[in-house]
């Protein structure tokens, strides 16, 4: 095999580079390998970084890496490299900060183009097939940077040397011990108060995300303070992601963000790390509120962990993926034919008015169970009917 002309994915053993090695893209993985030919070839080389369980990741793939013209393009004109952040969170780390550095928001696929010795000069995330909501299409993309690497070499020089720059200047780190003042903490908490959602909990905006560490933290100036400003923020958000869409009311566990601000839809990839602070976080207030649901759904949670993420050798997945037989969600959403059919008319109409089912849907036509609308958990008789 030729490898200036193939792709090498096949290789490896991450299954992220794996789900390319059919790919018609010439991919390499990361190595000297790589990095010596561009500099033998004088290519800039694309980085693209994602996950096994990374819906965009898949959207793009399919668009961009599956597509004939694309691929050449890549092919011709640039070193293709294909990384898993999660063999690699280091070579993640680095270039998603390169990224943050361009005034660009993070997320996967992260996009990459470098020279030949590594260094950064433009990048992005997802890029579409065709021209989309104000963002370009990653053929012109790839034209536009094979242009710039052949006719403007010193733009990429500068642009490579600013964000090599802009990387370098970290924050000092503090010499020896060093601990936070109340004063401080007491400041931090009133900024992110001033940031709550208080009817439907979490941060204002969207997309949400739970934010562990931010209601940890504002939990433990809670029990410190007596604030119950702080608590009511907590609880109100914990309330909403364990009863929103976000939640897997049959399967149990947490998706990884809801695209709107009431926790409704989903992006429906799990991830261990978030399913593993929620639980924790759960667990902190529900043993101090003795709140139900939140015991409840630590139980089904950890639960759906051991049953679902566990793998034969007794290490546990970083992730379950978002896309079944090609569809985001398609694994998750209900029509209410679905439900009429399974349970017996009494028990539908129950869940029914529970978990927001109806006709139209409440997502696309489908329905997403969310249990939004009756936030309390039900007497026991009819929980036990729903269970």
């Amino acid at each position: 095999m030729n490898s200036l002309s193939a792709n090498l994915l096949g290789l490896e053993t991450s299954p992220y580079l794996l789900q390319h090695k059919d790919n018609p893209v010439h991919w390499m993985a990361w190595g000297d390998e790589a990095f010596a030919r561009a500099k033998a070839e004088d290519k800039p080389i694309i980085l693209s970084v994602g996950y096994a369980a990374c819906h965009w990741c898949h959207v793009m793939a399919h668009e961009s890496f599956e597509d004939a013209e694309t691929a050449q393009l890549m092919n011709d004109h640039f070193v293709a490299i294909k990384v898993d952040r999660e063999e690699r969170p280091d070579v993640d780390r680095l270039y998603m900060q390169a990224l943050h550095s361009l005034g660009e928001q993070g997320g996967w696929p992260l996009t990459m183009f470098l020279t030949p010795d590594g260094y950064p000069f433009w990048g992005g995330t997802y890029f579409p097939k065709e021209t989309l909501y104000g963002r370009p299409s990653f053929r012109h993309v790839l034209k536009e940077l094979r242009r710039i690497w052949r006719d403007e070499r010193d733009k990429v020089t500068t642009n490579a040397s600013a964000i090599f720059s802009a990387l370098g200047r970290e924050p000092a780190k503090p010499q020896g011990e060093a601990t936070l003042s109340l004063d401080f903490a007491r400041d931090a908490a009133e900024a992110f108060l001033r940031a709550i959602d208080f009817d439907h909990g979490g941060l204002k905006g969207a997309p949400k995300f739970p934010q562990v560490p931010v209601f940890s933290f504002l939990w433990t100036m809670a029990e410190r303070s007596g604030d119950q400003r702080l608590a009511e923020a907590v609880v109100t958000t914990l309330i909403h992601i364990c009863q929103g869409g976000i939640y897997d009311h049959l399967g149990g566990g947490f998706a990884r963000y809801s695209v709107d601000p009431i926790w409704l839809v989903p992006h429906f990839e799990k991830m261990l790390y978030d399913n593993a602070q929620l639980v924790a976080l759960l667990a902190r207030v529900a043993a101090k509120t003795q709140n139900a649901l939140f015991h409840v759904r630590v139980e089904e949670s950890i639960a759906f962990v051991l049953r679902e993420m566990r793998t034969p050798i007794g290490a546990f997945a970083a992730s379950y993926d978002a896309d079944s037989e090609g569809e985001e969600g398609k694994f998750y959403v209900w029509s209410k034919a679905e439900i009429t059919d399974l349970l017996p008319a009494r028990e539908a109409q129950l869940f029914a008015e529970v978990y927001d089912v109806s006709r139209q849907g409440n997502w696309e036509g489908h329905n997403i169970l969310n249990r939004l609308k009756t936030l309390d958990l039900l007497e026991d008789d009819r929980e036990r009917r729903l269970a």
